[in-house]
């Protein structure tokens, strides 16, 4: 798989909080006592577990603004699967910024690599039907673009970035504006008429009455697998359905199997564990 990585600025600034947190303005103060400032020394990062990198590029970045002459060599690149005790990359330079680098660098790519995995796990559940598993807005603060880089290289799709780029009317702009034929015929009216305009139901009544108001998505919220069928077979094809709320790797495929053209599933940036990784030192 390839992927354009996201933004270097914010990779960089995003990084430079995160190592803020962890070493303040004394440092890795363990490190400098027992190491000489001299010492030099050659580690790899192993996997311990299997499933898909995600983050790679996060903590060779780590290592670098901790200490730009730390030498830092790829075997694997963003969406590869790895498996128990691969190899992902081989780190050389100044010990004390290698051990002082070590524990925010794992947890970029423990974290990403951990949601890479799981979207992948879904992908491959339901790869023999039409639908895309996507992710959603249920986010980590700050950490967003990141995240949703991970889904995608699990082999996912990305919903909408934020509030800003795209249309998704829920129930409470619904009970705002009195009814869903209300919410929609405001929405029509933005200027970006390039915005797609989807509307969240909870029930078949909800579904029909957004369905007769023709926005471009309905999503179709914890609605059980014969709900899902029955919207799908109502619609014959007008909008686009996606399936949302209680979606994990037990059910996707069923879900999948109703037709709904997407599932998206917060579960993938919220709660997906972290794969394991470990920083060895080449013996």
């Amino acid at each position: 798989m390839s992927f354009e990585l996201p933004d270097k600025t914010l990779t960089e600034r995003t990084v430079k909080e995160a190592l803020k947190e962890d070493i303040g303005i004394i440092g890795d103060i363990t490190s400098n006592l027992i190491l000489d400032d001299s010492n030099r020394s050659e580690f790899e990062i192993k996997s311990r577990q299997e499933g898909v990198i995600s983050g790679l590029y996060l903590a060779e970045t780590v290592f670098r603004l901790v200490d730009k002459k730390i030498a830092f060599e790829k075997f694997k690149k963003e969406g590869d699967e790895v498996k128990i005790d691969d190899i992902l990359a081989k780190i050389q330079g100044n010990s004390i910024s290698i051990l002082t680098a070590e524990r925010t660098a794992l947890n970029f790519l423990s974290h990403m690599s951990g949601i890479a995995s799981a979207t992948s796990l879904m992908a491959k559940k339901i790869k023999n039907t039409n639908t895309k598993i996507m992710c959603t807005r249920k986010t980590t603060p700050n950490l967003r673009v990141f995240e949703k880089f991970a889904v995608l290289s699990g082999g996912g799709k990305n919903h909408r970035f934020g509030l800003f780029d795209g249309i998704l009317i829920k129930d409470n702009h619904i009970a705002l504006s009195g009814s869903i034929k209300e919410a929609i015929k405001k929405a029509k009216k933005s200027s970006d008429k390039s915005l797609k305009i989807e509307v969240e139901v909870d029930n078949i009544d909800q579904f029909q009455e957004a369905l007769e108001n023709n926005p471009d998505i309905i999503l179709l919220d914890n609605f059980s697998t014969s709900e899902l069928k029955k919207a799908v077979e109502i619609n014959s094809d007008k909008v686009l359905l996606e399936a949302s709320g209680s979606v994990n790797i037990e059910n996707v495929l069923d879900i999948a199997m109703t037709g709904v053209d997407f599932i998206s599933s917060g579960w993938l940036t919220h709660s997906s564990p972290s794969l394991d990784f470990g920083l060895d030192l080449k013996q």
